[in-house]
């Protein structure tokens, strides 16, 4: 199919367009919605997940409509993968911002003057250069669409100071409709997009935020790279993000999992930018499995099969948790989103705020971090919260977060209290978590007969319990109000007045029973569509091999679900290829023969 073939007139069918080019049957929820009211010349504000299918929302209307519709993007990573992806399916689409050549954009200004480029991609910065919108100004544009829109907002998460100039856009073009695209924001930020952008009497479509297929799991962090190598032990050959708060945490997880054999890189800032870029590259085309990064990784992967993010600290908000954790399972497949939680790490975290010298922007970060970490301490379903904060209120427990499979135990904690708040006190409240664990223990330390406390009636009372276990304690007691940590003395350990009560057994103290090890049940990704795994296994080969050559991501060629439902039909014809999920008829014209032949071949192998 040429690309004069999707030059289609206004009155295509969105629903033609979405068989036709995209190869997917019906639309999701709130797309039909959206488009239509492009089509109508409306503009509209969209709130749908990550892997709602918010690109689609105008990609469709951008093939009806005529000229070129124009798209601002905030990284060139996220425009390159983008265009790949539209060029694979005969879409005429390019990008505009400095990693292009000037002989390219001259080409790329000659065929938009000439009608030929139906989406053009380009950055804010880009966009508002006095020549830039003089060239503008002289095309045929349909539709401005601007992705990622809650960097338009001052209280975005991810603010950008050029994103809050597009409005501009409005004055030069006001006839013209725009479209905002998000995936996260809160009630005020939807306002502030609106306000921002000059949105006139726009449809406001908002999705929901649940990601069913997500499993939402807080780990209490003991030993976290332990932890961490457990777990990536029952992923191999998974895709996965690790999130760190730190370049210098982020080198040294990526270098004690590369001792121990993951396929890991890391990626932050420090690096420069070919490294990172070889990074990313070698990420969407999985030749590199795990990725171990700071929060600058991540919005420009339009990677759709990564199958955990794990934060190995806390986020600063639950809008950048939820962002981060969006970035699994974007194929709608099983996925995990995994945090590791040390409630000591909250107080470390506010002093960041410390910093910033604007105070109603300080209050909005410390009241959005304040309901990060209540979620993190929080004993109800993980789900239900996040979607609650987006004013998305759930009335059941999702059953797929580690609250809702594995509730937590609550027993007598009374004694086991006493007996740490003793040895806090015998020890003098003057030592923090490690210490007092150890003195439980009895541990045989240098420190501990320097102090001469290995003669306290205390030493070694819990030594029948792990020091995980004893952590776990102490935790809770400072969660409760009955310790307190003196930040200004080394994080050490103080008795408060409520502890008297404990101490003198004037109640019964419930304390939830420490989760000493998470329970990661292995799923079977693909296992609903009953397939063929020998064939898929042939089949994601195959694709590897024509996404090399193409010098594509294999995404890009077809996404994991649609291999699994070839593996389960085993199509062999032009109209039962088509028939697949995210089969068009570009894709067939040029991947559909060997991969018909391969399974073929799997076929008549199996019969013989």
């Amino acid at each position: 199919m040429n690309d004069a073939a999707l030059t289609m007139s206004p009155t295509s069918t969105a629903l033609t367009i979405l068989n036709d080019v995209f190869g997917y049957r019906d639309f999701r929820d709130g797309q039909e919605a959206v488009i239509n009211a492009a089509l109508r010349g409306q503009d509209a504000l969209v709130l749908l997940p990550t892997g709602g299918g918010k690109s689609l929302c105008y990609q469709v209307p951008a093939l009806a409509l005529p000229g070129v519709t124009v798209v601002i993007s905030p990284l060139i990573s996220l425009m390159q993968d983008q265009v790949a992806q539209l060029q694979a399916l005969g879409v005429s689409a390019e990008f505009v911002n400095n990693s292009v050549s000037r002989e390219d954009q001259i080409d790329i200004y000659r065929r938009l003057h000439d009608g030929e480029i139906k989406l053009l991609y380009v950055a804010p910065e880009k966009v508002l250069q006095r020549e830039f919108l003089e060239r503008l100004s002289h095309l045929n544009i349909g539709l401005f669409a601007i992705d990622e829109a809650h960097c338009v907002s001052h209280w975005g998460h991810d603010f950008r100071p050029h994103y809050c100039q597009l409005k501009q856009l409005k004055q030069y073009f006001g006839a013209i409709p725009m479209m905002a695209l998000t995936a996260t924001a809160d009630t005020a930020t939807r306002r502030d997009i609106v306000h921002q952008l000059g949105l006139i009497n726009p449809f406001i479509y908002t999705g929901s935020f649940d990601r069913p297929n997500i499993r939402y799991t807080i780990e209490e962090k003991f030993k976290p790279l332990t932890q961490l190598m457990r777990y990536l032990r029952t992923q191999q050959g998974q895709s996965g993000i690790i999130y760190c708060t730190s370049r210098r945490r982020v080198d040294e997880v990526s270098e004690k999992l590369a001792d121990a054999g993951f396929n890991v890189a890391a990626y932050h800032a420090g690096l420069t930018n070919e490294q990172r870029q070889f990074v990313q590259t070698g990420f969407t085309r999985d030749d590199i499995h795990i990725v171990v990064a700071t929060v600058a990784f991540g919005m420009g992967i339009n990677k759709p099969n990564v199958r955990f993010v794990l934060h190995y600290d806390i986020p600063k908000s639950i809008e950048a948790y939820y962002q981060e954790t969006g970035r699994a399972g974007r194929d709608g497949l099983a996925a995990e989103a995994i945090m590791y939680f040390d409630p000591a790490d909250v107080g470390r975290v506010r002093r960041f705020f410390e910093d910033i010298e604007d105070e109603q922007r300080r209050r909005v970060e410390e009241q959005r971090f304040s309901a990060m970490s209540s979620f993190a301490e929080a004993q109800t379903c993980r789900r239900q919260i996040l979607l609650n904060y987006f004013s998305e209120y759930k009335r059941e427990p999702c059953g797929n977060c580690d609250i809702c499979l594995n509730p937590p135990k609550r027993f007598d904690g009374t004694l086991v209290a006493q007996q740490a708040l003793s040895c806090v006190y015998r020890a003098e409240q003057r030592f923090g978590f490690g210490y007092i664990v150890d003195l439980l223990r009895g541990a045989n330390t240098s420190r501990i007969r320097d102090n001469l406390h290995h003669n306290l009636t205390t030493y070694g009372i819990g030594k029948n319990q792990s020091s995980e276990y004893w952590l776990s304690v102490l935790r809770q007691l400072v969660h409760l109000g009955l310790l307190e940590q003196d930040i200004t003395q080394g994080a050490t350990l103080r008795l408060t007045e409520a502890a008297r009560a404990v101490l003198r057994s004037e109640y019964t103290l419930q304390l939830a029973e420490p989760r000493l090890q998470a329970v990661h049940v292995y799923e079977d990704k693909l296992a609903k569509f009953n397939y063929d795994r020998k064939l898929f296994a042939k089949l994601k080969s195959l694709r590897k091999e024509l996404a090399d050559a193409d010098d594509v991501p294999p995404y890009v060629v077809f996404n994991d679900k649609t291999l699994a439902e070839m593996a389960q039909t085993t199509p062999t014809t032009d109209s039962e290829f088509l028939k697949v999920s995210g089969v068009g008829f570009t894709k067939l014209m040029k991947y559909g023969a060997p991969f018909m032949q391969l399974i073929e071949n799997h076929l008549t192998r199996n019969e013989s």
